[in-house]
């Protein structure tokens, strides 16, 4: 369930709010007038997120150059393709 705050607990209880977000490792709902805001989460979970999308990001370019070509490789031939590359 998430956690929604109104915006002046930002002013009045940031402490308990910063406390909040690295013990439960969740981002936070700030709602102003009743409407949601803005979210705060601690800056271990941004950086976590952001690897995380880089890493989709990363995995939908592998996969649509793989469709794009029909040439495959082995497992062996990878590797060791990577060793040589690696000892130069």
């Amino acid at each position: 369930m998430p956690t929604i705050r109104p915006i002046s607990d930002l002013r009045n209880n940031f402490n308990s709010i910063s406390e909040a977000c690295h013990k439960n490792a969740e981002p936070i709902f700030i709602s102003k007038n009743g409407k949601g805001d803005m979210v705060v989460m601690s800056m271990a979970l941004y950086e976590q997120q952001v690897a995380q999308l880089d890493l989709y990001k990363k995995l939908l370019e592998a996969e649509t150059q793989s469709a794009s070509t029909n040439i495959r490789k082995s497992h062996e031939s990878l590797m060791s393709e990577l060793r040589e590359k690696l000892n130069e």
